[in-house]
């Protein structure tokens, strides 16, 4: 039976694990690798920090997680596809409380950039925020 999300090597496995799958996939692939290519360990670090404070409430992270995304060429399909990928790497690894989090607050955030984005594209003279 697999454990919860508890502490940051957890949280490492998670985002490792996930991020792997992305790089194979073949819709989400291209999007990533074309905008990361050769900085995967800096983006991995982000995404450490990221997740360890929404998760376990260790205030590492600093920034603003949407600007980067703003411009991204997604549609919905892109974010269903990721969501999928991260709710069953997820629940490979973990089933728990934190376990249950991670995956709503994914679908929380796709949700959130997905309109955004779709925003930002039809009002593009506006500001973001």
């Amino acid at each position: 039976m697999n454990s919860d999300i508890t502490n940051l090597d957890d949280i490492k496995l998670l985002v490792d694990s996930f991020y792997d799958e992305i790089k194979k996939d073949k819709l989400l692939s291209p999007i990533f690798n074309g905008i990361i290519q050769d900085n995967w360990n800096i983006h991995l670090e982000k995404m450490y920090r990221f997740w360890e404070t929404v998760l376990l409430d260790h205030h590492t992270y600093r920034g603003s997680p949407f600007m980067p995304h703003a411009n991204l060429p997604v549609e919905k399909q892109h974010f269903e596809t990721w969501l999928t990928i991260f709710r069953n790497t997820v629940d490979s690894f973990f089933k728990g409380e934190k376990a249950e989090e991670a995956k709503w607050r994914a679908e929380k955030m796709a949700q959130m950039f997905y309109y955004k984005i779709n925003f930002h594209r039809k009002n593009s003279s506006t500001p973001l925020f």
